[in-house]
């Protein structure tokens, strides 16, 4: 039986789910007072509340949930019995317009599965993002999910129309990827990637007659890992991240707990990961790449190269180096200070601002806004000293959340 169009967006909006990718960043800023439809404000869009409280939000489906492939992890591969739809391109492009003329959206993000063959499916996803941009003069925001198999000029020709390019790089390890996804080559997908980067790269620099070529994807690329269907340790996760930072200059990595299908489990018989360790590696990430802190230290408090499920990565670096502590709030330097539990980034801001006018104390903390009772056994401050707390054995379970009685129903 034929599903009608409703039918098939609960399928596939349902589907998008697994696609953690939905945050953006620096786009170009664009609206439609010379005509168009839709606006971009720059600084992105993502299933958020903006500081206002404004809720801000994407359409986010798959073009379709049938795939070619058979990934052992992925609930859409062509063994899986789920339910399947897909929208053709003009479907898409009437679900977009439709939603945002009724305010629901202010953009779209669009993944697929594989059908036909990689090129076959960009091609239509790159019908989709310039038949909105140019046919209907939309200016909201479009993010692709893009197919690394798919050709050099297809994958160019999308960052013209979308404002984000995004391929995943799935598995941590290239032996998880030939094991788990044997259809899927690591080195193609790197490929795509620095192919992306050599683009946006190429589109900042004027020609000789001070022309600027065609803007290129100017919110960048992202990727996302999936967390759990093998057996990387935090530490290899986190390694990969790095590299992936490092090498193709992405915006965001994006960790995605795995949840095992249970049609797999005779392939996968892994413990389902709490949400909390994704939730860690999102912090640690953090921590890297702007608290200064280093790969090592942030993963090798525990032998298995994990992070601690119980306490953020801050406070167990923390912990594992009390003979740094206290710091002397009035005195210390700017990474010293950040790597205080408690204080963040605009914290240490204003308490360098706030040294100017003397030293700092315990009242100025808490107008600055620091986090002072997670601080307090790390700093030390005029009207405050920890004393032995920093010493104290029981000093985790302070922060540890309390134990929980487990329902025996």
């Amino acid at each position: 039986m034929k599903k009608t169009l409703q039918e098939k967006l609960a399928i596939l909006s349902d589907a998008a789910k697994y696609d953690a990718s939905c945050a953006s960043s620096g786009t170009t800023r664009r609206d439609s007072k010379a005509g168009g439809l839709g606006s971009s404000g720059g600084s992105g869009i993502c299933h958020a509340y903006t500081p206002d409280g404004r809720c801000i939000s994407l359409l986010k489906i798959l073009m379709t949930n049938f795939c070619i492939y058979d990934c052992v992890y992925c609930i859409n591969r062509v063994s899986s019995h789920v339910e399947r739809a897909r929208f053709s391109p003009e479907e898409v492009i009437t679900l977009t317009l439709e939603f945002y003329r009724r305010n629901y959206i202010e953009g779209l993000f669009l993944s697929s599965g594989i059908i036909r063959s990689p090129d076959d499916t960009m091609s239509d996803m790159i019908r989709i993002a310039r038949s909105l941009r140019v046919e209907h003069g939309f200016k909201g925001y479009i993010h692709l999910k893009s197919i690394p198999e798919a050709s050099h000029d297809l994958l160019k020709q999308a960052g013209l129309f979308a404002d984000r390019l995004s391929i995943n790089v799935e598995l941590p390890t290239d032996s998880s990827m030939k094991r788990l996804a044997p259809q899927k080559q690591p080195d193609g997908i790197r490929a795509a990637m620095a192919g992306f980067r050599r683009n946006r790269d190429a589109s900042r620099e004027r020609s000789v007659t001070g022309k600027r070529p065609p803007r290129f994807a100017p919110a960048g690329q992202s990727t996302q890992m999936i967390v759990g269907a093998d057996g990387a340790n935090d530490r290899d996760i986190l390694g990969t991240a790095n590299q992936l930072y490092e090498g193709f200059k992405l915006k965001r990595v994006y960790y995605s707990a795995f949840s095992p299908i249970p049609e797999s489990s005779a392939v996968l018989p892994l413990i389902k990961p709490p949400l909390i360790r994704e939730h860690r590696l999102y912090q640690a990430d953090w921590l890297l790449r702007f608290y200064g802190f280093g790969l090592d230290e942030i993963t090798s408090a525990a032998p298995s190269g994990n992070l601690d499920l119980e306490i953020d990565p801050k406070l167990a670096w923390a912990l594992a180096n009390r003979a740094l502590f206290p710091v002397d709030v009035s005195r210390a330097a700017r990474h010293m200070l950040m790597r205080v539990p408690g204080f963040g980034a605009r914290t240490v801001q204003r308490i360098l601002a706030a040294r100017r006018s003397g030293p700092v104390r315990y009242a100025d903390l808490l107008r600055i806004g620091a986090r002072v009772k997670q601080a307090e056994p790390f700093i030390l401050l005029p009207d405050w000293s920890p004393g032995s707390l920093i010493d104290s054995a029981s000093l985790k379970a302070r922060y540890a959340p309390p134990p929980e009685q487990l329902s025996l129903f």
